[in-house]
Formats: C-alpha cells, sequence, structure tokens
C-alpha cells in the first residue's frame, strides 16, 4: 500500500532585525573603569551583529530628581534625550561602579529621571521589556558586585529583564591596559561575551 505523502512548503526565512543596544556606565569621571569595560561589552555586541549606541552621562548632566522641578518645568532636556535613546533601543549594556555598597548617584538619578511618564505614554516606556546585561569593576576585592545586586533589583522592579550572566572585575587598577583592553585576554573574552550574549538573545526574541 502506498501512503500520501504531506508536503509542507518551507516558508523563506525571515530574517531578524538588527538588534539595537544603549551602552553606558554609571559613572562620570573621564578614566573610569567602567566607562573601558561597557565599551568592551559593546565590541563583542557589535562583533555578534548588533547596532551599538555608546553614550557618557558626563554628556548629559541632570539635576537631581526634583518632582516640583518636574511639575515646574517638564523633564530636562538632557533627560529627555536620555529617555528617547532608552526608548528606541531594544538592550542595554550598563557598567556601574560600586560606591558605598551601591550604584552611583549619578546612574540612580538617570534612571529616575527616564522612568517618569510622559502624558498618552506607557508606564516604565523607556525600560519596560527591555532586556540588560551589566558589568561592573572596581578597585576592591568584589570587582563592585555588591552594587550589581542594587542595580539588578531597580532594573527588574521597572520591567527591565536582566540576564542572568554578570562579571565583576576586581583590582581594575592593574586590570586594563592603556588602550583600554583588559591585560588578562580571558577576562576580556568573558568580557566582550556579555555583549555577544546579549545579542544573540535579541535576535531570538525578535
Amino acid at each position: 500500500m502506498q501512503l500520501n505523502r504531506l508536503i509542507i512548503p518551507i516558508q523563506p526565512r525571515i530574517m531578524a532585525s538588527t538588534p539595537k543596544i544603549l551602552a553606558f556606565a554609571g559613572s562620570t569621571r573621564i578614566e573610569s573603569y567602567n566607562k573601558k569595560l561597557v565599551k568592551i561589552a559593546a565590541s563583542g555586541a557589535q562583533a555578534a551583529g548588533a547596532e551599538v549606541t555608546y553614550i557618557d552621562l558626563r554628556d548629559l548632566p541632570l539635576p537631581l530628581y526634583d518632582e516640583d522641578l518636574e511639575a515646574q518645568e517638564g523633564l530636562p532636556a538632557n533627560a529627555r534625550t536620555f529617555k528617547d535613546l532608552l526608548i528606541s533601543h531594544q538592550g542595554l549594556l550598563i557598567a556601574s561602579p560600586e560606591y558605598n555598597s551601591s550604584l552611583t548617584a549619578v546612574l540612580k538619578n538617570a534612571i529616575d529621571w527616564a522612568s517618569r511618564p510622559a502624558p498618552n505614554e506607557a508606564p516604565l516606556a523607556a525600560f519596560a521589556g527591555k532586556v540588560a546585561t551589566i558589568m561592573s569593576a572596581s578597585p576592591g576585592a568584589l570587582g563592585g558586585l555588591r552594587g550589581l545586586v542594587h542595580l539588578r533589583s531597580i532594573l527588574g522592579n521597572i520591567k527591565v529583564l536582566v540576564l542572568p550572566d554578570q562579571i565583576a572585575v576586581s583590582k581594575a587598577y592593574e586590570a586594563f591596559n592603556p588602550d583600554g583592553t583588559l591585560v588578562d585576554p580571558k577576562q576580556q573574552e568573558s568580557i566582550e561575551k556579555l555583549g555577544d550574549g546579549l545579542t544573540k538573545i535579541l535576535l531570538k526574541l525578535n
């Protein structure tokens, strides 16, 4: 007896759109270890096919969040710029210094301003549904690990999916070459893989 064959046409594969990733550090210091660190992760993301935008929070100075100021003047221009950048990217690479066992004031303040809703805008429009990878570098022995705990909690509470992989680079004062790469090639590769991993997750979600 001959069986009828079920023929299922193969649909052409639809190429996923290029993931857009915003990379920044929670530091304004010019020679910040964390700025160097997040640029390494960004290079890994670019190599994996992402479109990466790097920003320096030093270029977007903000007043301390003040609800009275917001009511009188609305979002400061730099807060609007930062928020628009967040909205237009699907992924985030964030390197967070550790200040007194937590994240920096400049990073928390930027997050607070960007979380403020505009009229007819969905709640947490700049953060909801984003995927983030976090990392840190610190002169201390823990590499900023305690600050990442707080950053992960904050981002999770504002609806950001924070990937489990993270790296904290200790003794940062001796970890970097003059060109911004890491002295340890294996550590360099591990940080690049953070960007690579975020890109691959975004491609799957697309």
